[in-house]
C-alpha cells in the first residue's frame, strides 16, 4: 500500500501557509540559475520549495546574506520540535494551574474539611450497596493526606509544582521558536525528571506513565542526535554546516563550482604546430 505521507511535500505545505521566499544574489552566474523569463514577466526560484514564482524577488544582495530558509529534512525537524513544544506548553499550563490550586486549597482547608466530614458519611450507605469501599478509595485517601499535611509542606509542594510548570513553559517556548537554547533546556530539564518517572513506574505501571516516559525518552534522544547537542556528532559547527549545505543557494553554488574545478584540473591541450 502506498503511504500518503511518503509523498507529502513539507516545503510546499509551508510555502502554501507562509508564502514563497525569493532572493536575487549579486553574483551574476548564481542569479541566472535562479531566474527565468516567462510570458508574464520574470520569475524567481523559491528558496524553500524551488518552484519559480512570477514577480520581482523579495530580497537581493550577496549570496552569503540570503535568508536561511528551512527546507527538506530541516523543515520536518521543525514540525517535530513544535509538536514537542506544544506538549510542553500544555503540560506547563496544567502544572501552573495545579500549583495555584494547591496554594488556594491550603487557604480553604477548613471549608474542605467540613465538607469532607459532613457529606462523606452520607454517601456511605449508597457506596455499601454498590460494593464500593469509600473509606479506602484512592481519591479519598489522597484528600485525607492533604488535609493532614502541614502548611509548610503544602507550600513547598505548591512552589515545586509551580517551578516545574514554569520550566515546562520555558521548554515549550524555546522548542516552538526552534531556538538552540530551548533544545538544551529541554534535554537537561527532561533528563532530570526521567529517574523520577522510572521510580513512579516501578511503583505502579499505568499507560499514562508509560506513555509519558516514552515521549520524554524520545524527545531527549531526538534532540541529542538531530541537533548535535553537547558536541555530539560534531556539535554546533557540524549542525550549522549541515543546515547551510541544504540551502538552495549553496546547492546551486556547488553546481557552478563543480564544472570550474573540473576545468581547472583538466590538462591543457598542446597547441597544433
Amino acid at each position: 500500500m502506498d503511504r500518503p505521507l511518503r509523498k507529502f511535500d513539507w516545503s510546499l505545505r509551508s510555502c502554501g501557509a507562509r508564502g514563497h521566499v525569493t532572493y536575487r544574489p549579486d553574483e551574476p552566474e548564481l542569479a541566472a540559475r535562479l531566474r527565468a523569463d516567462t510570458a508574464v514577466g520574470e520569475a524567481w526560484r523559491c528558496l524553500r520549495c524551488e518552484d519559480f514564482v512570477v514577480g520581482p524577488p523579495h530580497g537581493s544582495g550577496p549570496a552569503q546574506d540570503a535568508p536561511l530558509v528551512l527546507r527538506g529534512r530541516a523543515l520536518k525537524d521543525a514540525v517535530v520540535l513544535r509538536l514537542l513544544g506544544t506538549e510542553r506548553l500544555v503540560r506547563g499550563v496544567l502544572l501552573v494551574a495545579l500549583g495555584y490550586g494547591i496554594y488556594r486549597f491550603d487557604g480553604a482547608r477548613n471549608s474542605l474539611q467540613r465538607v469532607f466530614e459532613q457529606d462523606l458519611p452520607l454517601l456511605k450507605p449508597l457506596a455499601d450497596k454498590l460494593g464500593i469501599d469509600l473509606q479506602n478509595a484512592g481519591p479519598v485517601r489522597l484528600i485525607e493526606k492533604a488535609l493532614n499535611a502541614r502548611h509548610s509542606t503544602l507550600l513547598l509542594v505548591a512552589v515545586g509544582v509551580l517551578a516545574y510548570g514554569i520550566l515546562q513553559l520555558v521548554e515549550g517556548v524555546g522548542l516552538w521558536l526552534i531556538k538552540r537554547w530551548g533544545e538544551y533546556v529541554a534535554v537537561v530539564g527532561t533528563s532530570i525528571f526521567v529517574p523520577l518517572e522510572v521510580y513512579e513506574l516501578a511503583e505502579r505501571v499505568t499507560w499514562i506513565r508509560v506513555g509519558a516516559l516514552l515521549v520524554n525518552l524520545f524527545a531527549v534522544a531526538y534532540l541529542l542526535w538531530t541537533k548535535r547537542l553537547f558536541g555530539l556528532r560534531g556539535g554546533r559547527g557540524a549542525f550549522e554546516a549541515e543546515r547551510h549545505g541544504e540551502s538552495l543557494l549553496e546547492v546551486q553554488r556547488a553546481a557552478l563550482d563543480g564544472p570550474r574545478e573540473e576545468r581547472r584540473g583538466r590538462p591543457r591541450r598542446a597547441a597544433p604546430r
